[in-house]
C-alpha cells in the first residue's frame, strides 16, 4: 500500500481523512500536539505517531511516496533544511502536498503584511511572510514540477511538487 508521511501533524485534524488502505506516519516537534493526536485516531491502525523534528528526520531515503504538510513551514526555524529532508524521504516521482501561508505579490500589501506580521506571530507563531516557494526552489525541487493554487488570495496555497530526483 502506500506509504504516507504527514509532517507537524499537530493535534491530528487530517488524521481522520486518510484513506484505510495507506500507511500512515505522522510527526511533530511537540509531545502534547501528539498526544492530543493520539487521543484522535485511537482506533486508526494504520497511523503511527512519531516525535521528531522535519529538519533531521531519523527515516530512509525514498520511505514514503507522498508527503502531506498544512501550515507547517510558517514554523520551521531552518525551512530549506526541511525542505531538503522532505526531498530525501520522498521516492522519486512521488508527491508533496503542502498547503502554506505565503508572502502577498502585491508590493503594497506585502509591506502592509511585513509590518502587521508581528501580529499573526504573536498569536499563532506563524510567519506569514515566508518566501516558501523560493525556499522549495533552494530545496533542489524542480521549477517545472511545482504547481501552485491559490485557496485564499495570494496568501494561502497549496502547492504540489512532484519529486523528480533522476535530472
Amino acid at each position: 500500500g502506500k506509504k504516507i508521511l504527514e509532517i507537524g501533524v499537530g493535534t491530528g485534524k487530517n488524521l481522520i481523512y486518510y484513506p484505510k488502505d495507506v500507511e500512515v506516519t505522522a510527526i511533530d516537534f511537540s509531545k502534547n500536539m501528539l498526544s492530543k493526536a493520539a487521543s484522535k485516531i485511537e482506533n486508526q491502525k494504520n497511523v503511527d505517531l512519531i516525535e521528531m523534528n522535519v529538519e533531521r528526520m531519523d527515516f530512509p531515503d525514498d520511505s514514503f511516496d507522498t508527503l502531506v504538510t498544512s501550515f507547517v513551514f510558517c514554523s520551521v526555524p531552518n525551512p530549506v533544511e526541511g525542505l531538503k529532508e522532505m526531498r530525501r524521504v520522498c521516492k522519486n516521482n512521488g508527491k508533496i502536498l503542502m498547503l502554506e501561508h505565503m508572502r502577498i505579490k502585491n508590493k503594497f500589501v506585502g509591506k502592509f503584511m511585513d509590518i502587521f506580521n508581528f501580529i499573526p506571530l504573536n498569536i499563532y507563531g506563524a510567519n506569514i511572510n515566508r518566501r516558501t516557494m523560493t525556499n522549495i526552489k533552494k530545496a533542489g525541487f524542480k521549477e517545472d514540477a511545482i504547481e501552485e493554487d491559490k485557496l485564499w488570495s495570494d496568501i494561502v496555497k497549496q502547492i504540489k511538487i512532484r519529486n523528480i530526483k533522476d535530472r
